[in-house]
């Protein structure tokens, strides 16, 4: 850890256009309304949330029982922090008016000593704090005080930031108590107590983020002694299993690989490096970094999503990558977003912007429908939709994306990374601007107390030519050079010039007057391969353009995708289209085996016949918009 690069708020950045452009406009138009009435109960065919009635029946406006899992004031947090971030562009009076009503409800359920939880304030609030493991209070708390603190930098009211620095200060009043050991089932709250040091200077915030993170994987064990209390079984399998469910295996900086629980895992890292950046924990760091390395090098899919089993929505051991039973939530790829972003806060390096785009262009993006009114919480990389109905260990593979979640987290999560995207875009440290994802956007910046403006003009990742216009001032521009990119150019007032790369970024010294930077990267299709040792890629092959994995759908190549085979060294050819909401399809020439005689289903002597066929690719992001029909990522290759 080198740094300590200051970040961009959503303030400071807007989205103009774009690959993207109108998928974030959608978000703030559409999406957030969609949301509200999901979380009013408003859409007829979706699962219920009871969101917002549960806050009203724990403000005693309303008569009833409290409905959804245990987390689900989660929902409104995180909600309401893409609602602050959207409100930093776009004015919205009406879903303003609408949150400070949810807000007020806030005021009105709080008890007196700060705490707030509707779960137990309408069933039993003398449990609370019983069942930290598995009952999600603090990570409740956590969602709730990041959405107060969005919404209020938003709008100025402070309302909601004072509500949760109540519940803040409840919570540190009761853990930082002497002897106490409890600590997170979930982390959250961790990231939310960092952001809350960061707005008001009080270190007491820190010093409980660093303790909770302290406490983890110490003996006595602190989840074993409190499952006895409340007589419940360990979940999922026993105590053993639990432990790494949970991250409490280990100390936190002997936790060198990511375990358990993949959201779990990825947002107790964020909260480590968080912790670690703000105390100059060297070896804190050092275990994040160790942990990142482990992560995209051996347990990452190549769409970025991660977490290989259902079974405790978990990671498993390196190179078990299975595809067709894949959990890859979307929240975990949302999760590896935040903490590669923290990375990059540490130390400068493109294995951390690489993993950000590769998680952003395809598994975030698959999370959710063209029209943002369906949802993914699993994505595999291949889907036979027969196979997910009628398979028990399939289960948790949905063919098709739903209107909502039992356990909806993944919706809102995703809506507040695409509400605050541009915040991933650039750090800046010292008298530097780098670069990290290219997004067609207008920027305005402090860069060693100077005022800087940037305007972003780019199709990424369809093309790969990016315009920068900088305003004067004395600073180095960093630009991301992705690993995928074999060869790049950049222009500054139309000369080319040979700025040096150093671990993924090309630097542009300044000063600069007003004037435009063109970066050019050779973008064409390719096709990448697994490490041998990813046993359901053996022997297979998948295509890519740039940051964007592509995949095969039944709807365009017919059924039985695995009898498809990739032919080796047959061009890639691109096509721009208006299918899909605009993508750019691969096709190339290929092969399809079939049965050489009768319906056998198994026979000697002779070897599977195969017929050319012509091979059509999407963006992975884009499939299961044409109905439900057969995917698959990973293809055979032939000579």
């Amino acid at each position: 850890m080198n740094r300590l690069s200051q970040t961009v708020s959503p303030a400071q950045g807007r989205i103009t256009g774009g690959y993207l452009g109108d998928i974030v406009k959608r978000v703030q138009d559409r999406l957030l309304s969609y949301q509200w009435r999901i979380l009013n109960d408003e859409v007829a065919d979706a699962e219920p949330s009871h969101c917002i009635d549960n806050f009203r029946i724990a403000a005693g406006v309303k008569t009833g029982a409290f409905y959804g899992m245990v987390f689900q004031d989660s929902d409104f947090g995180k909600w309401l922090e893409a609602l602050g971030y959207k409100l930093m562009s776009k004015p919205d009076a009406e879903l303003e008016a609408l949150a400070d009503e949810v807000i007020g409800l806030m005021e009105k359920a709080q008890l007196e000593d700060g705490y707030l939880n509707t779960y137990f304030i309408c069933t039993d609030v003398s449990k609370r704090w019983t069942n930290l493991r598995d009952c999600h209070e603090l990570y409740c708390a956590g969602h709730l005080l990041e959405g107060a603190i969005a919404y209020s930098q938003a709008t100025g009211r402070k309302k909601a930031l004072e509500i949760m620095t109540r519940v803040a200060d409840c919570v540190c009043d009761y853990f930082g108590r002497q002897n106490l050991e409890g600590y997170p089932g979930h982390a959250e709250i961790e990231l939310a107590l960092c952001r809350l040091y960061d707005v008001t200077g009080k270190k007491r915030y820190l010093d409980m983020a660093q303790s909770f993170l302290e406490r983890r994987g110490r003996e006595p064990y602190y989840f074993a002694e409190e499952q006895k209390k409340v007589d419940k079984p360990f979940f999922p399998h026993n105590e053993s299993y639990g432990r790494a469910y949970a991250q409490s295996h280990l100390p936190v900086r002997e936790q060198f690989t990511l375990e358990g629980h993949a959201v779990r895992a990825l947002y107790l890292a964020c909260g480590a490096a968080d912790v670690a950046m703000r105390t100059g924990d060297e070896a804190l760091f050092e275990a994040c970094r160790r942990q990142f390395d482990n992560l995209v090098s051996r347990r990452m899919y190549i769409t970025g999503g991660v977490g290989s089993t259902y079974i405790g929505e978990a990671l498993t051991f390196d190179y078990d990558l299975p595809d067709d039973t894949a959990y890859a939530e979307t929240c975990a790829s949302v999760a590896l977003i935040f903490f590669a972003h923290r990375m990059l806060r540490g130390e400068l390096n493109g294995v951390y912007a690489d993993a950000m785009e590769r998680a952003l262009y395809n598994t975030c993006l698959s999370g959710m429908s063209l029209d943002q009114e369906r949802f993914f919480y699993v994505n595999p990389l291949a889907v036979v939709p027969e196979a997910d109905e009628k398979d028990p260990s399939k289960r948790h593979i949905l063919p098709e994306r739903q209107r909502w979640l039992s356990c909806a987290c993944c919706p809102p999560n995703l809506a507040r990374l695409l509400c605050s995207l541009t915040q991933y875009q650039l750090t800046i440290a010292e008298k530097e601007i780098c670069v990290h994802l290219y997004l067609q956007s207008k920027m305005e910046v402090q860069v060693d107390g100077q005022p800087v403006k940037l305007a972003f003009e780019t199709e990424y990742p369809a093309q790969g030519r990016v315009r920068i216009r900088v305003s004067p001032g004395d600073y180095a521009l960093k630009l991301h050079i992705p690993a995928w990119c074999e060869s790049f150019r950049i222009q500054r007032g139309g000369r080319q010039i040979d700025a040096q790369q150093v671990r993924g970024y090309a630097c542009v010294e300044g000063p600069f007057e007003e004037e435009e930077i063109v970066l050019d990267m050779e973008m064409a299709p390719r096709i990448c391969y697994a490490h041998p040792k990813v046993r359901s890629a053996a022997g297979k092959a998948a295509v890519a353009y740039g940051p964007l994995v592509y995949c095969a759908e039944e709807v365009d190549n017919g059924a039985d995708l695995h009898q498809l085979l990739l032919v080796k060294g047959a061009p890639l050819s691109c096509q721009e289209t208006e299918e899909l909401g605009g993508a750019m399809i691969i096709e190339t020439d290929g092969m399809r085996e079939s049965a050489p005689q009768g319906d056998d289903l198994y026979y000697t002597g002779s070897r599977p016949q195969r017929e050319k066929v012509r091979i059509r690719l999407i963006p992975y992001h884009k499939w299961c918009n044409r109905g439900k029909n057969e995917m698959l990522v990973w293809l055979r290759e032939t000579d």
